[in-house]
């Protein structure tokens, strides 16, 4: 929440009106980093589905406030801005999870479709012959997270090896799902939101009430 806010506060103090009007395309190191700044502030506003009468509104507080002249006393309103992405980012979450309700029904009726006692969905894509870590174990695993649509969020890939991780730090939906699964199967574990990022999401990609989707394998249990 903090982030968002001062990157508000960022945006009320870098604009200018010349930069709205003809913004030049950027080509040294520093204006890609200029502009790369911008991309990194827009996605601090995600939460806020701005209308573009809204978001015409915010460049001219960042005008506003780049010339000094601002219209509203910004302490005041610090603590309304984050009352503004609650409120909108709530109803992301209620749109998120009606969709994702949808998936996660679809999903359980699937052939070998196991659903855990939370409510997240598992089905074997490869069955393993080993042992089943523990709630204490340390595991080695590959895996990939993606949204419902497919958009990839996360991976082991992105480290180049196996990830280790202890089951008892995972999230529930992984303590359930791994606690199910064998030494050197592969399974699709289906979270719901409940059991992710709840109704605060991850942006600017894992939006408030998203349900989660990762392909896992577990290739080993650490020896202690």
């Amino acid at each position: 929440m903090r982030f968002v806010v001062s990157c508000l506060v960022t945006l009320l103090c870098l604009g200018t009106t010349a930069a709205f009007a003809a913004a030049p395309e950027p080509t040294t190191d520093e204006q890609k980093t200029l502009y790369a700044l911008g991309l990194a502030i827009n996605q601090s506003l995600g939460n806020f589905t701005l209308s573009e009468a809204e978001f015409e509104i915010v460049k001219s507080g960042i005008t506003d406030g780049f010339f000094k002249r601002p219209k509203v006393d910004l302490p005041t309103f610090s603590l309304k801005i984050s009352e503004l992405q609650q409120a909108r980012a709530s109803v992301v979450a209620e749109a998120e999870k009606k969709v994702g309700a949808a998936f996660l029904a679809k999903a359980a009726a699937e052939s070998g479709a196991k659903k855990t006692e939370s409510g997240a969905i598992l089905t074997t894509i490869k069955e393993g012959n080993g042992a089943t870590p523990k709630v204490m174990d340390t595991v080695k695993v590959h895996y990939l997270g993606t949204l419902i649509d497919g958009t990839v969020f996360d991976g082991s890939a992105k480290q180049g090896e196996p990830a280790a991780l202890r089951v008892n730090e995972m999230s529930k939906c992984w303590v359930e799902g791994m606690q199910q699964m064998k030494v050197g199967s592969k399974s699709k574990l289906i979270c719901p939101s409940s059991l992710a990022y709840r109704d605060k999401g991850l942006p600017p990609l894992i939006k408030p009430g998203a349900t989660l989707v990762f392909e896992i394998e577990l290739l080993e249990i650490v020896a202690k």
